[in-house]
C-alpha cells in the first residue's frame, strides 16, 4: 500500500519509527496524537518528533470521548464484578474508531500505528487477515482483535516485521530524542496502578464493604469492596487464614468475594460475547484453536463453537486457571487470529 498515511503518535519511539519508515517508503504522511486526558504529556513529544520529520501534524482532542467510552466502561466493569482490559476497549473505539474516520474526513486513505503485528489478505478466503509480530516478546495481536475488514484493509502496521531493538536501532540512528525513552507498563489513565483508589477519586463513593465466604457461604472475614480484588488472586486479602485461600469469584450483586483453594481457581469452559472474527465470518463447526486469556498468557488448546451471533463457547483440553470475566480471550489458529471477545 502506498496511500496518503495519517500515523498515530503517541510520542514514543514505536510510533515515531513507524512514521519515518511510512515516510521513507515514499508515501505522503501526516501525523497525529490523540489526547485522551489532562495529565498526558505525549502529544508535545510527538510534535516535535513530527516537526524534525518535516510532516503534518495533528492534535485530536478526544479527552470527553475517551472519559466516557474508556474511563467509565472500566469503572463500570469493576463495579460488575469484572476484570477489565482498557487497551482493547481503547483500540476498538478510540484508535481505531474515532482516529480512523478522522483520517478519512482529513483525506487520508490509510492509517498506521507502532503496533507490533501484521496484516495480510487471504485470497482464498477473501478476507483481510492479522498475524502475530515477527518479534515474540513484543507481539500485541491480542489487543487488536477487534479489527474489522474494514479497519484492516485501511491499516499499516510498519513494526509489524520488525523487533523492538532494531526499531531503537533505527531510532538511535536518526537521533530521536525518545530512542531510549522508557515504556509504561501500566494504563494510561492509572500510571501508578492503584486502580482501586483512582475508582474512588473518579466517582467520589468509597466502597462498600462485605464478606470474604467460602463455597459453602461460610463468612472468613470482611473485605474492602469487590473492586480490590481479582480472580487468583492470594496477596492482600487482609486475613489470618490456616491455609493459602485465593480470590475465586466475585458476586457484585451480593456484595460478596468467594475464596477457595487454589485447584478450586480451575476451569474447563467458559463463554464470551460481544465478539468479533476476523479470519470468517462465522464458526459454523465446532474448531480447534489455541486460546489466549490474558495479555501474558500461554496459548492453550481448546474447541470454540459460535452459540449465538454475539458469543462464543470455548472447551479446554485442560483445566485453566483464574479464567477471568471480563479480560478478552483470543483465538489463534498458528500465528494467524481467528478473532476473540470478552469473557463473560
Amino acid at each position: 500500500m502506498n496511500g496518503k498515511t495519517l500515523v498515530a503518535m503517541s510520542g514514543g519511539v514505536d510510533s515515531s519509527v513507524a512514521a519515518l519508515l511510512i515516510k521513507e517508503g515514499g508515501a505522503f504522511c501526516g501525523g497525529a496524537a490523540m489526547r485522551l486526558f489532562a495529565a498526558e504529556g505525549g502529544c508535545e513529544d510527538a510534535r516535535r518528533v513530527a516537526l524534525r520529520m518535516g510532516i503534518p501534524f495533528y492534535i485530536f482532542d478526544l479527552t470527553d470521548e475517551f472519559s466516557g467510552a474508556v474511563i467509565d466502561d472500566f469503572i463500570a466493569a469493576y463495579r460488575r464484578g469484572a476484570t477489565p482490559n482498557p487497551c482493547v476497549v481503547c483500540n476498538r473505539l478510540m484508535k481505531f474508531g474515532i482516529f480512523f474516520e478522522r483520517a478519512g474526513e482529513l483525506g487520508y486513505d490509510l492509517m498506521a500505528t507502532g503496533h507490533y503485528a501484521q496484516i495480510f489478505f487471504d485470497s482464498g478466503a477473501r478476507r483481510w487477515g492479522l498475524k502475530k509480530g515477527a518479534d515474540e516478546s513484543r507481539d500485541q495481536s491480542y489487543v487488536l482483535y477487534s479489527l474489522t475488514q474494514k479497519q484492516l484493509s485501511r491499516t499499516l502496521f510498519p513494526l509489524g516485521a520488525l523487533t523492538k531493538a532494531q526499531v531503537r536501532e533505527i531510532a538511535l540512528a536518526n537521533s530521536f530524542d525518545n530512542a531510549k525513552k522508557r515504556e509504561s507498563q501500566d494504563i494510561c489513565f492509572v500510571p501508578d496502578g492503584d486502580y482501586a483508589s483512582f475508582i474512588e477519586r473518579r466517582t467520589g463513593e468509597p466502597f462498600r464493604c462485605g464478606n470474604f465466604v467460602d463455597a459453602s457461604g461460610r463468612v472468613l472475614g470482611r473485605h474492602r469492596g469487590v473492586e480490590r480484588y481479582t480472580i487468583g488472586q492470594r496477596r492482600g486479602l487482609g486475613l489470618s487464614l490456616r491455609e493459602p485461600l485465593y480470590v475465586c469469584a466475585k458476586r457484585a450483586e451480593e456484595n460478596v468475594v468467594l475464596l477457595g483453594r487454589d485447584e478450586e481457581l480451575y476451569s474447563k469452559s467458559f463463554t464470551a460475547s460481544k465478539i468479533n472474527l476476523i479470519a470468517c465470518e462465522r464458526i459454523t463447526a465446532p474448531l480447534r484453536v489455541k486460546v489466549k486469556i490474558r495479555y501474558r498468557a500461554r496459548e492453550e488448546r481448546a474447541t470454540v463453537e459460535q452459540i449465538s451471533d454475539d458469543g462464543i463457547h470455548v472447551e479446554f483440553d485442560e483445566p485453566q486457571r483464574a479464567v477471568t470475566p471480563g479480560q478478552a480471550a483470543v483465538l489463534y489458529d498458528g500465528e494467524c487470529v481467528v478473532g476473540g471477545g470478552t469473557i463473560d
